[in-house]
């Protein structure tokens, strides 16, 4: 086997390959015999066709399936030859039996790039202080009222905030019916925005039993895009309107919650303590983000273009699973692929950039996955989705499956030790709010 490489950026190898006449011959020879015995061609018996009349009816298919075969025996031997440290599958982009009897091919290899840590220890980032305030606790009591309360059928009154109807609904635009803004008893929160307040506002009056069409203009930065900046007529047909029934915030609607809490003020210890846990896990969030950011501003290197094709591909398929599970696909809402993809090529580059800078660190540091690791994320996943460990552990069962799970992992690792070694400022809550969210999707994409 020979190999020569050719260096087409700093991320990017095409590397040659020829394999000699004698290692090809045998390759075809064995395809060959094999076809001899499993075909049948009207005029010889089974296993009795003569080899000129095999490679008459099937030499484009056995070349392709013997090339196919050489590629993936020798590219590994290939590149630890060449000392490559490739970091995606291989573009193949040339291959062909010759006249001398040899097969040749070439493939372009994206490696790892070669860059110089900078300063990953002591980086400075603000946090700010951690509170729980008295307000979020009695919105959070208000919200538990809400969620307990008995509903009542309402039929003397129209519908006001907080009540909870049945409706049927179609959208029209322009006069004609859309098939995605339709709702057949639909029960509908009024107030709480789910249904959108755009939506829920036209409800409002409205009696049991009382159809109505109501013109509602939607704002361009509407979340639903089939939605957003469209002026919608809602044929409306009220089926039911409740009401909740709300109890008194006192000792008793604190045993009413659970068992564990004789008083009010039990009750809202407990609801400090967790929204207090909440929110450290979600500064460590905010933390990691603004780390990340402040790395890859640092390190300024060139990444391959197929990793960063790949990953704005992803965030696509992950805006399309969102979508889904809202009942609408990226083609109804109007959104080209391609062009969602050229919108997010920069948080792509920023998170490949970021994942390089992390492996980076576990190298120096010498930081692994271990055993313990893998089964504590196991656990994790478990608790997530309301899975048995062993449920989890057969999803993972296929290495292929396994290893991007492992990549997280080692990821969060190194994460959570750049936390550690981070330079923190506390400042006051509220304080460089506006500068956080000014940096929040970089932060997010790295």
């Amino acid at each position: 086997m020979q190999v020569t490489v050719e260096e087409l950026s700093s991320v990017t190898r095409k590397m040659k390959i020829v394999l000699p006449e004698k290692q090809v011959a045998k390759k075809l020879e064995k395809a060959y015999r094999k076809l001899k015995q499993d075909v049948s061609i009207k005029g010889f018996r089974k296993g009795k066709v003569p080899l000129n009349v095999l490679e008459k009816n099937y030499r484009p298919k056995v070349e392709m399936d013997v090339g196919e075969e050489m590629i993936q025996e020798t590219y590994f031997d290939a590149l630890q030859e060449m000392k490559l440290d490739a970091v995606a599958h291989p573009n193949i982009k040339f291959h062909n039996f010759e006249e001398d009897g040899s097969f040749v091919y070439e493939a372009e290899v994206d490696i790892r790039p070669e860059f110089e840590l900078g300063q990953y220890k002591g980086i400075e980032v603000e946090q700010p202080e951690i509170l729980v305030t008295d307000d979020e606790i009695d919105q959070e009591l208000e919200k538990m009222r809400v969620q307990m309360a008995p509903l009542r059928s309402v039929t003397d009154r129209g519908i006001a905030e907080g009540d909870v109807v049945l409706v049927d609904f179609q959208g029209y635009h322009d006069g004609k019916p859309m098939e995605q803004v339709l709702g057949k008893d639909q029960s509908v929160d009024v107030g709480s925005g789910r249904m959108g307040k755009e939506f829920e506002e036209n409800l409002m009056g409205l009696k049991k039993g009382e159809n109505a069409s109501k013109e509602t203009p939607f704002p361009a930065e509407f979340p639903n895009p089939v939605l957003a900046g469209k002026n919608i007529e809602f044929k409306i047909d009220v089926k039911d309107v409740k009401e909740r029934v709300l109890a008194d915030l006192d000792d008793e609607f604190a045993k009413d919650v659970g068992k564990e809490f004789n008083t009010l003020a039990e009750l809202k210890d407990h609801i400090r303590s967790e929204k207090l846990q909440q929110k450290e896990e979600g500064g460590k969030g905010d933390l990691s983000d603004k780390i990340m950011m402040k790395l890859v501003e640092s390190h300024d290197f060139e990444v391959p273009e197929r990793l960063v094709v790949y990953e704005a591909e992803m965030l696509v398929k992950e805006m399309d699973q969102n979508l889904q599970r809202q009942g609408l696909s990226l083609e109804a809402t109007g959104m080209n692929r391609d062009d969602l993809a050229k919108n997010y090529r920069e948080s792509a580059e920023r998170r490949v950039r970021g994942d390089f800078i992390i492996k980076k660190i576990a190298e120096a540091e010498e930081l692994k996955i271990n055993e313990e690791d893998i089964e504590n994320g196991f656990k994790r996943i478990a608790g997530q989705y309301n899975m048995s460990i062993d449920e989890v552990k057969k999803y993972f069962a296929k290495r292929e499956d396994l290893l991007p799970y492992m990549n997280e992992l080692l990821n969060e690792k190194v994460v959570e030790f750049l936390r550690e070694q981070a330079d923190i400022k506390r400042v006051p809550a509220g304080e460089g709010k506006k500068a956080d969210n000014a940096d929040s999707k970089t932060g997010e994409d790295a």
